[in-house]
């Protein structure tokens, strides 16, 4: 009988030590557990392989990286195609946009999966606001080549101020291929209003171009300070994750290791 007792209790003793590694594992594992997604996302007159050389330094240093292809045909539209990335990532992910694309993760962020957003020379607007708001809320840039919308809705850069009001920092040949590429913009992704800010409950960094022409870096520094961002200054054009991708790549690896 008492041996039996004696054995009894050693299980549970046991089991109860089990139950007590179990749980310290799991509190480790999940404490030394670091951000390996990465999402990226473009904004208008533009698409997704202008991320090539940020994708490269990303990737080699052990990074998951995926570029979004935004329509570009409303809001919905695009935060759908970047819900659609981010429900195939297989855990937490940092979600970085460029220019409009900041509009773009502003309400797609609200996504689970995303736990920091990274802002490029982007459009950081809160629930309610439009891009629109934002674009016109300063006297833009001489360079700047925002054409109106064509008979069909769609928003087109233009060809003459394409170098220096998009990419003043990059190659005559390097833009001239960017403007024949360029994805045609539908007027109603500037005109729609945020449904979610997701910068509101979680952390977000963002980089301020100091020579962009197409978003006026003081806006830049305006929507960052209301949202408490932490920011970058960093000197270059528009397509900063262009010219500059070491700069870009050193913020989006900051804030994937910053979360806890």
């Amino acid at each position: 009988m008492k041996t039996s007792l004696l054995r009894s209790r050693l299980n549970q003793h046991l089991l109860a030590a089990v139950i007590l590694l179990g749980s310290l594992f799991a509190f480790v594992n999940k404490a030394g557990a670091q951000v390996k997604n990465i999402v990226l996302v473009h904004g208008a007159f533009a698409d997704g392989s202008g991320f090539k050389a940020v994708y490269n330094i990303l990737t080699k240093k052990g990074y998951n990286v995926t570029v979004v292809q935004n329509p570009l045909t409303s809001l919905k539209d695009d935060v759908d195609a970047a819900n659609r990335i981010l429900d195939k990532q297989d855990g937490p992910t940092v979600l970085v946009g460029h220019s409009y694309g900041g509009t773009v993760i502003t309400e797609a962020g609200t996504n689970s999966k995303v736990v920091a957003l990274v802002y490029i020379a982007a459009f950081m607007p809160d629930k309610g606001e439009t891009t629109l708001k934002w674009v016109m809320s300063a006297p833009p840039a001489p360079e700047n080549g925002i054409l109106p919308p064509d008979d069909k809705g769609f928003v087109y850069y233009d060809k003459a101020k394409f170098h220096d009001g998009f990419a003043g920092d990059l190659s005559k040949a390097e833009t001239d291929f960017m403007f024949a590429s360029q994805g045609p913009t539908a007027a109603q992704c500037f005109g729609t209003p945020v449904a979610e800010a997701a910068w509101k409950t979680k952390p977000a960094y963002a980089i301020v171009a100091t020579e962009d022409k197409s978003i006026v870096p003081d806006v830049e520094r305006a929507m960052y300070k209301r949202a408490g961002a932490k920011v970058t200054e960093v000197k270059g054009s528009h397509v900063i994750f262009i010219s500059q991708p070491e700069a870009v790549a050193k913020v989006i690896i900051e804030a994937a290791n910053s979360v806890k």
